[in-house]
């Protein structure tokens, strides 16, 4: 697989929608890129879906769309011409693209205001997002799966939700079962902890995938911003500047840790 006009298409838009996960994703090695940049494209057009309408029907018709895509290339029949959808065809196989299809699922709750029913629907929706993207990565990089996966995609999704709680708020969502200190700093406590834990089943990772991680890169950081100050969610004060990020994912990428 080289780098066509479609999978150029792919990576231009992850820089542009998701620049961090592109930068990251550049520190992968070229033919691990190939198969990510798709993915991640994927990723971007249905995060964004349900935003791009006040119409909840509109919004579902969006989802349905790459939910019937993504059968389209695990039946392994004629697949529909779009740039990333051509793409996604290339590197993913049936249990991939059905893997992402819960990406979509989960998804829907984007659609609505809906807020989440306890902490295990809020886990869940963010084991079916931020993990589903690491397994089927995985998948493509490697034909295997580990349960670490959903460990270190709910540690990464649980980082940047954080992120986009004041943006979610402004959009009339109610993003947080629990809103309070106490509550958030114990969201981080499970976070970290979940972090150590896929750290220490790292050799359950193929070499060949483990730059798939990188991903996770502002995780850690973010987190223990909101260990100690929980109100800076609530300020959208979270992150590091652009020098320490530019740090950390080299030191990420040199030694293979995260």
């Amino acid at each position: 697989m080289t780098f066509d006009d479609d999978l150029t298409a792919c990576a231009q838009l992850v820089e542009k929608g998701d620049p961090d996960r592109f930068a990251a994703t550049m520190a992968a090695p070229v033919e691990v890129r190939k198969v990510l940049f798709p993915i991640y494209a994927f990723n971007v057009e249905v995060a964004r879906a349900p935003w791009v309408t006040q119409e909840a029907i509109i919004a579902e018709m969006r989802m349905q769309w790459w939910t019937d895509a993504l059968e389209e290339i695990a039946s392994g029949g004629i697949v529909r011409r779009h740039e990333v959808v051509t793409s996604l065809a290339h590197v993913l196989d049936d249990k991939s693209a059905r893997v992402l299809q819960r990406v979509v699922s989960a998804r829907l709750w984007d659609v609505y205001r809906d807020p989440f029913e306890d902490h295990t629907a809020f886990a869940s929706y963010l084991e079916n997002t931020a993990g589903s993207l690491f397994l089927a990565a995985s998948n493509a990089v490697s034909g295997q799966m580990p349960d670490v996966w959903k460990k270190l995609g709910y540690v990464s999704g649980l980082s940047q939700f954080l992120r986009a709680v004041p943006e979610l708020e402004r959009q009339g969502r109610i993003p947080l079962v629990d809103g309070r200190p106490e509550a958030l700093r114990a969201l981080a406590d499970d976070g970290l902890a979940q972090l150590r834990a896929a750290r220490s089943a790292k050799a359950d990772i193929s070499v060949k995938a483990r730059s798939i991680a990188l991903s996770a890169w502002q995780a850690e950081p973010i987190l223990r911003q909101v260990r100690a100050d929980p109100l800076r969610v609530a300020d959208g004060t979270l992150g590091t500047s652009e020098a320490y990020k530019k740090a950390r994912l080299i030191w990420q990428a040199m030694t293979g840790r995260w």
